[in-house]
């Protein structure tokens, strides 16, 4: 199962760099919010998308390296821990899309499922693989 979780944490990995292409692309159009809900480059360029200056999407390719490395290393205990925290935090950024800025970024909601793909493995792993561990 550790091959699954790094699979998808690096299909996270592109999400995020996808989203950071749209944090350093061209501003978003306000003439494009008007014809759809979905809008990476308006989101993606909102206060909302950097954390002290630093891009969300930066914090995501770092965690998603973080997920896949501690799979991969059979530390089944600490993945969970962080994979929740990683799911945490994609709620609520999926929160701020719905409910602040009301525009939605395909790369953001992708990246939710993809982390809720990854808890909901890691947890298989911890429970049902019979892998050493590399916690104990």
């Amino acid at each position: 199962m550790r091959y699954v979780i790094a699979t998808l944490a690096l299909a996270g990995i592109v999400f995020s760099f996808l989203a950071l292409a749209a944090h350093d692309g061209p501003p978003a159009e306000p003439r494009d919010l008007l014809r759809s809900r979905w809008n990476c480059a308006y989101v993606n360029q909102s206060p909302y998308a950097e954390v002290y200056g630093v891009p969300v999407a930066v914090l995501g390719i770092g965690g998603y390296a973080l997920l896949a490395l501690l799979a991969l290393l059979r530390l089944k205990l600490l993945t969970v821990y962080f994979a929740g925290i990683g799911l945490a935090y994609a709620l609520y950024l999926t929160d701020v899309e719905a409910h602040m800025l009301g525009v939605w970024c395909v790369d953001g909601v992708s990246s939710l499922i993809v982390m809720t793909l990854i808890v909901y493995v890691s947890f298989a792993a911890l429970i049902f693989d019979r892998e050493p561990d590399g916690d104990s």
